[in-house]
């Protein structure tokens, strides 16, 4: 495996698929001696928290409604 340029190198897919490394997982390097590991990071409570609603809208109200109800005083 090489690194690039800018310091990157790929996870093989299998490592990835192992760890459950997904886009925007994020990862911790680990150094011990003259070894490097690469370690999954513990999701904090807030992300935990909030991640079964990422990507869900049910309001049924159009956008100019959704920017009238911020703007009253």
């Amino acid at each position: 495996m090489k690194i690039t340029r800018k310091g990157q190198v790929t996870i093989p897919a299998y490592i990835r698929d192992r760890l459950g490394l997904r886009p925007e997982s994020e990862v911790d390097f680990v150094m011990e001696d003259d070894r490097v590991y690469i370690v999954k990071k513990k999701d904090s409570k807030k992300s935990k928290r909030f991640r079964k609603f990422r990507g869900v809208a049910s309001v049924k109200m159009s956008t100019d409604e959704i920017m009238a109800l911020t703007r009253r005083k």
